[in-house]
């Protein structure tokens, strides 16, 4: 029962990586996209953490997922909208 519902989980996290895969490429808000990538970094650091290798998966969360997308934002705050 227990491979089952690990199997699911597994299933569910690749979905949810593809579906923001896309999405950043398709979304318009540099805004958006961002945070769209910091959730695909955070599942990413979950897929690591399932393949056992912790290590991977915490400078995924921190570097992938904290200070890219810290960095991100700074830079799009120094730039001007344009409509």
């Amino acid at each position: 029962m227990t491979e089952i519902l690990t199997m699911i989980f597994q299933y569910l996290l690749l979905i949810f990586l593809v579906v923001c895969a896309l999405a950043v490429a398709r979304t318009r808000d540099l805004l958006g996209a961002v945070i769209i990538f910091a959730s695909y970094s955070l599942i990413m650091a979950i897929v690591w953490q399932q393949l056992e290798a912790p290590d991977v998966a915490i400078t995924e969360a921190a570097i992938g997922a904290g200070v890219t997308s810290l960095l991100f934002i700074v830079v799009i705050s120094k730039t001007r909208r344009m409509e």
